[in-house]
């Protein structure tokens, strides 16, 4: 499938959404939206986007991520359960670039009922020179890692629930200001950060390739063992590739996933040590889910801050010791 194919076949599943939510949705007044009163129920995918749509929501709406910390967006499958949270829904925010590949059909069904089904990458993905495809055509859906990609999908949320409730706009608009500027702060932060690492040492190795964005974004080098995607598998001979860069350019540290299995990154270890250097962990980076519910890096804000600051101090660049501090958080309005 050739770069454009992938463009159109995306494009499409965005429109039928859109046709079916037009469609199916009654003709009403703008103050008669929130027909279940206050606060409504709003559906979410992976955790960034559930911890977004928070911030801007603030309390004139319940938000109901489906898929937590921990768990591999690629890979999952909606339960029943899932089926009838999506279908109780006022409205629901998804990732799309492919990340809830699985999840497809059921978003389809829950758009055909007349409900907003909205795509947090749908600006994105009309702007063909940001977003990332790999060697086989393949979206890069992980959007988030780049902190000024992901004021796009605040955008697009700010104006969804605004459309959604008219009423909330000036809440609304307030929350997300103010959200704007912590995710502004942080991205200030990621750069300056990452810039004192030395500069023949920027280069990141994880199990998978879910950091391009913040690798352009912040002028890294990444290296992932799998595709952008945990269903493709990792080979000898790309375990070996690394294996040879590590030892060759004496990178001091490697990264595991939250959400992935660290066998290939172990592996990667022993075969650095087997060719005579010496490559330690240099942490766990969040890359497809968030930290534990309750936490900083539970957050969108505290899961990049966390990456960030793991990786910068590995490699031998200067940080803080806990990088922002949780100093960033929103009050909601």
């Amino acid at each position: 499938m050739n770069h454009c194919f992938a463009k159109i076949i995306a494009l499409i599943f965005l429109l039928i959404l859109g046709i079916f939510h037009q469609a199916c949705s009654p003709v009403e007044s703008d103050n008669a939206k929130v027909s279940g009163g206050i606060p409504y129920q709003i559906v979410t995918t992976v955790g960034m986007i559930t911890d977004v749509v928070q911030n801007v929501a603030g309390d004139r709406a319940e938000v109901n991520g489906i898929i937590g910390e921990g768990i591999d967006p690629h890979l999952y499958k909606p339960t029943t359960s899932d089926i009838k949270t999506l279908q109780s829904a006022d409205i629901v925010f998804y990732n799309g670039l492919m990340l809830e590949g699985k999840m497809g059909d059921v978003l389809v069904r829950v758009a055909r009922a007349g409900k907003p089904v909205l795509a947090v990458t749908e600006e994105i993905l009309s702007n063909g020179d940001y977003v990332i495809t790999d060697e086989t055509d393949h979206f890069d859906p992980h959007v988030w890692m780049d902190v000024s990609g992901w004021l796009k999908a605040v955008d697009l949320i700010e104006r969804g629930l605004i459309e959604y409730d008219p009423e909330g706009k000036a809440i609304y608009l307030a929350n997300a200001a103010k959200y704007r500027e912590q995710l502004s702060e942080l991205d200030a932060y990621a750069k300056k950060s990452i810039q004192s690492i030395p500069a023949d040492l920027r280069i990141l190795v994880t199990a998978h390739d879910a950091f391009n964005y913040m690798a352009r974004a912040y002028g890294l080098e990444v290296r992932g063992i799998q595709g952008v995607s945990t269903e493709s598998e990792a080979g000898v001979r790309d375990i070996e590739e690394l294996v040879t860069l590590l030892a060759n350019r004496k990178i001091p540290a490697i990264f595991v996933e939250s959400s992935v299995s660290d066998k290939n990154i172990k592996a990667l270890a022993e075969g650095a040590q087997a060719k005579g250097h010496e490559v330690k962990i240099g942490g766990e980076l969040f890359s497809d889910a968030m930290g534990i519910s309750g936490t900083y890096e539970g957050t969108y804000i505290g899961m990049i801050d966390h990456n960030i600051t793991t990786i910068v101090r590995a490699l031998g660049g200067e940080a803080p010791q806990k990088g922002l501090n949780g100093k960033l958080s929103v009050n909601y309005e």
